[in-house]
């Protein structure tokens, strides 16, 4: 690409660029009440001397180049000002009187002479761009960045800037255009991509008028009044004419052609008609005269030419009030079809009124009033004899369609130094023409509804509303949704119904709320926007669910177990849960809380041997029919089978392992648990205790001589009585396991033989009983084996030699506790063979 960075290259290109550029003069600022600058807020005594330099005209073009001024007035104002163009100097040409006008209007302008009126196809300027870099890279190349439109064209080599062929300018069109040229380099590598850098820049071109318009004359029709006491000489009106070439104006000249009779002369210079006869030498009663203006070129010489026709009427009374007139005859009623929302200090061109008092003179003085609205203005305020009336919009807002379709305004005009005060007045309505002006909003920001969660795909969520106060259609509204959460629901495009997709399958569990937004359109793409918020009603359809169909608890006498069901309803009261038991037998025994699940006794059981008096066999161990019930509407139930064995304090207090082992008994893996936590903290304990005699060790560690010394190894203790994992038996539906031990054996034999009898089968079931009669409950639910310590018959009691081997070996219940945790670690499920 080159030496440089490319960074560089553009910030150089465009300031060469600038350096080419052309820009336009300026007026200086020197505030109101300044004699020097841009003559803003310019205040004069009216008793100004014609002639004086009242003001300087001041300003600086940015390049440096010489300036000229001009000044120029409106149609149908007076060109009261002269200006000198090299110097600035302004001066009064015409007598000034506040009573006729207290407000002069002038335009000025500022040229730096560098703006010529080209033929097609001659160059205007060149502009230049200097790229750093070398080889194809510094090569650099012209454009223009809207050829369409302009007049122009540019050279793309050479970036000579030339007036396309066939293009004509036009000052009375456009005073100066912008041409935007932009340079691009031949393109190269910069860090292995491809890069084209450019720079821009903006030409100015000043169009300079030239004499290719004819004089014009402004405020036309004319018409004079001479009045019964109009003295001889004075002026009847005043013909007003221009150059139409407003750049650099000729001097123009007026004089009377005919119609005069010698009664009428002009001012050459000012077009002021005078009458020069009494009224009563004047015999007619009109007279039609025509007024020719003619331009004084720079040499001189005279120019182009226009012709006006005058009227003056002779009276003699003040019996003529103001009248409207349009392009028929007068006329109390004008109409006007225009968009909303004009430009402000746009004239309403459509409307042609002229207003005219046919009396002379202080008679023929009138004010305009426009009453209305207050949306536009009328010019001029002040009126003698006759003006063409022109209205002026002053609040472009207030003229809107939405607001009223139409405007009416009142046209007043009224005499002002007369007795009579004679006035009139005139309708002026404006039928408004709509435009899309208007963005459609939403009758809220926020929509917010809420939907049951089974609701079927395709059902309406809600309806949105936007308004586009435009007529026609701009004022049509297209709806649409777009968002994360939008992606199960459709909108009518026209209507604003939201819907869910047909194939849409709500769970307010998987997803509660929506959120997602909502767009109104027009057909040129204004739009607004709203949220919308959707949430899902929660229906019960999901069943309490219980860990297990068949749960097994551990009761401790006076100590309530408690059993849990979880509903995945998504809010309450569908995920609220009541527990009840629904069968036991017999019923009398136990107590539930529907609310926590807790299960307990009855009050009236306190012991172990009340709550057998009530159970027909004197079991430990019931099973109960409990239910979870939700609180939905409609409600869901489930019901599973409880497992209770039931042991007393005292049974637990007499050995620790016992309690433990019964306390873990329905959570083996807690017991393992624990036990692997001892072990770890003997072992523990036990490197604890090593190291640290390592250590004491060490550090007492002297220098000994070396001697053996022999120690004899105690002979074997010998063992002790070796307990067996004994089998059990069902004895009846209440015992879970009986108890038998072996006495202890030198050889470890297990198959010991004694007097204890062997291991009967289990008791086969009851015979089924008879089918419930009507108004009987449809089943019953007998007890289930699982004692921990077995209830044997009553037997004479035991001799000490038995019940010296029971001690050795362990209570019932811690060995009944170490069976079943062994049996549970095995995973053999003793209560397979239950039956009810």
């Amino acid at each position: 690409m080159g030496r440089g960075p490319p960074a560089v290259l553009a910030p150089w290109m465009l300031f060469l660029s600038l350096a080419q550029a052309n820009f336009a003069p300026h007026f200086f600022d020197n505030g109101a009440g300044s004699t020097n600058g841009n003559m803003a807020l310019f205040s004069l005594p009216e008793d100004t001397p014609v002639g004086s330099h009242v003001y300087t005209l001041n300003g600086t073009d940015p390049e440096g180049d010489p300036v000229s001024y001009h000044i120029s007035f409106n149609p149908s104002a007076r060109s009261v000002f002269s200006v000198d163009p090299n110097l600035g100097n302004i001066t009064l040409i015409e007598e000034l009187d506040r009573e006729r006008e207290d407000e002069i209007e002038a335009i000025i302008s500022i040229s730096d002479g560098l703006n010529l009126d080209t033929p097609s196809g001659s160059s205007i300027a060149r502009v230049r761009a200097v790229d750093r870099d070398t080889g194809s890279a510094g090569s650099v190349t012209y454009f223009l960045k809207n050829p369409h439109p302009t007049e122009f064209s540019v050279d793309r080599h050479s970036g000579v800037l030339r007036l396309r062929a066939g293009a004509i300018l036009d000052f009375e069109k456009a005073r100066a255009h912008f041409v935007t040229v932009v340079a691009k380099d031949g393109g190269g590598k910069l860090r292995g991509a491809d890069v084209v850098l450019s720079a821009t820049t903006v030409v100015t071109v000043n169009v300079e008028d030239v004499q290719d318009m004819g004089p014009v004359f402004v405020g036309t029709p004319y018409y004079g009044y001479v009045y019964e006491d109009t003295l001889l000489g004075s002026e009847v009106l005043t013909v007003v004419a221009m150059d139409g070439d407003r750049g650099k104006p000729n001097r123009v000249l007026y004089s009377l052609v005919n119609g005069s009779d010698g009664a009428f002369e002009i001012n050459e210079t000012s077009g002021a008609i005078s009458v020069m006869q009494s009224p009563s030498q004047l015999r007619r009663e009109v007279y039609e005269l025509h007024v020719q203006v003619t331009e004084v070129s720079s040499a001189g010489t005279p120019a182009a030419q226009a012709m006006v026709p005058v009227t003056i009427r002779i009276v003699d009374l003040n019996n003529h009030p103001p009248t409207f007139y349009g392009e028929s005859g007068p006329q109390n009623r004008f109409e006007l079809s225009m968009y909303e929302h004009p430009p402000q200090g746009e004239i309403l061109r459509g409307l042609k009124i002229t207003v005219n008092d046919s009396d002379q003179g202080a008679n023929a003085k009138f004010n305009l009033r426009l009453v209305g609205p207050g949306a536009s203005s009328v010019v001029p305020q002040t009126v003698l004899n006759e003006a063409q009336v022109t209205i002026i919009v002053e609040n472009s807002a207030a003229i809107d369609f939405e607001k009223s379709k139409v405007l009416t305004f009142k046209l007043l005009a009224i005499e002002v130094n007369t007795p009579e005060k004679f006035s009139s007045t005139a309708d002026v309505v404006i039928q408004l023409l709509d435009t899309n002006d208007n963005v459609p909003k939403f009758t809220s920001h926020y929509y917010v509804t809420r939907i049951p969660e089974n609701a079927p795909g395709g059902s309406n969520v809600l309806a949105v509303t936007a308004v586009d106060p435009d007529s026609g259609p701009w004022g049509e509204v297209k709806y649409s949704i777009y968002g994360s959460g939008a992606d199960l629901f459709l909108i009518h495009p026209s209507s604003g119904i939201i819907y869910t997709q047909p194939w849409a399958s709500l769970d307010a569990e998987a997803t509660a709320r929506y959120n997602f937004y909502v767009k109104a359109e027009d057909m040129e793409g204004r739009y607004s926007l709203a949220e919308v918020f959707i949430t899902l009603l929660d229906v019960n359809d999901h069943y309490p669910q219980f860990g297990k169909s068949v749960q097994e608890k551990t009761m401790v006498l006076g100590t309530p177990v408690k059993i849990e069901a979880t509903d995945q309803g998504a809010e309450e009261p569908n995920n609220l849960v009541d527990y009840s038991i629904t069968h036991a037998e017999p019923a009398n025994v136990f107590d539930i809380n529907a609310h926590t699940g807790e299960i307990w006794l009855k009050n009236s059981i306190r012991s172990l041997d009340a709550l057998h008096n009530i159970t027909p066999n004197g079991d430990r161990t019931w099973s109960l029919e409990v239910q979870a019930k939700d609180r939905g509407s409609p409600s869901f139930s489930t019901t599973a089978l409880l497992k209770i064995d039931i042991v007393d304090t005292e049974m637990l207090s007499r050995s620790p392992m016992a309690a433990f082992l019964m306390q873990t008994k329905d959570n083996p893996m807690k017991a393992v648990g624990v036990l692997a936590g001892i072990m770890a903290i003997i072992v523990a304990i036990t490197v604890l205790i090593s190291t640290a005699t390592f250590w004491r060790n060490k550090k007492s560690n002297k220098v000994q001589p070396v001697r053996r010394v022999l120690r004899k190894r105690p002979s074997p203790a010998p063992r002790s009585v070796r307990i067996e994992w004994l089998k059990f038996r069902r004895t009846k539906a209440a015992d879970k396991f009986v108890l038998r031990e072996a006495p202890p054996n030198e050889n470890c034999n297990n198959n010991s033989r004694g007097s204890t009898p062997a291991p009967q089968a289990p008791a086969p079931p009851p015979p089924p009983s008879p089918a419930p009669s009507v108004g009987q409950a449809p089943w019953t639910v007998p007890t289930v084996s699982g004692s921990l310590a077995p209830q044997q018959p009553r037997q004479p009691s035991p001799k000490p030699r038995a019940v010296a081997k029971r001690k050795a070996v362990g209570s019932p219940v811690q060995s009944a506790l170490v069976s079943e945790l062994r049996q549970k670690f095995e995973k053999k499920n003793l209560h397979s063979k239950a039956y009810f």
